[in-house]
């Protein structure tokens, strides 16, 4: 663990970095979750920030993601590689950084056109502000047919999982 020392009005405050995922949020992905990726425009340069919910780390030096393989999201970081994960975990927020690569363009057997890609964990910053604490996590539902919905979660989450580690 790296500590980043800061002064603010006096006080000595310590920012945690870690170099791959903590326990708390490696298990914290093992299944679906609401978290963000930030990405930067492959036209504008400018930041791009997308939510995400089909999310898996199969191990703490890696997070894998689907998403639709139409999305600006693939451009984006076949441009530029570098990108932001932010996720509210335990009591605290965290940015996951690190390089990102289309592992595959298509995941089989899956009824959408979806793209696996694999996040090369570099560093992972606690980002919460000074002297304050999470209370309750993002909460989400899905509005389109429920039957639908947890099959094709159950669909790309057994994806995710069972990806072979390059």
């Amino acid at each position: 663990m790296i500590s980043h020392i800061v002064y603010l009005e006096g006080w000595l405050l310590a920012n945690r970095v870690e170099s791959t995922l903590t326990a708390d949020l490696y298990d914290y992905l093992q299944r679906e979750r609401f978290l963000t990726l930030a990405t930067v425009d492959y036209e504008t340069g400018g930041p791009n920030v997308h939510a995400l919910s089909w999310v898996y780390s199969p191990h703490p030096q890696c997070v894998r993601f689907a998403i639709d393989n139409r999305s600006r999201i693939v451009e984006n970081i076949r441009m530029n590689p570098l990108v932001v994960l932010t996720l509210i975990a335990a009591e605290s927020t965290y940015s996951i950084n690190g390089k990102a690569f289309i592992k595959e363009e298509k995941i089989l057997n899956i009824p959408l056109k979806l793209a696996l890609v694999e996040l090369e964990i570099s560093e992972v910053r606690d980002v919460m502000f000074y002297g304050s604490k999470i209370l309750a996590g993002p909460k989400y539902e899905k509005t389109y047919d429920l039957e639908a919905a947890t099959k094709l979660d159950r669909q790309v989450m057994e994806a995710l999982k069972k990806t072979v580690i390059v």
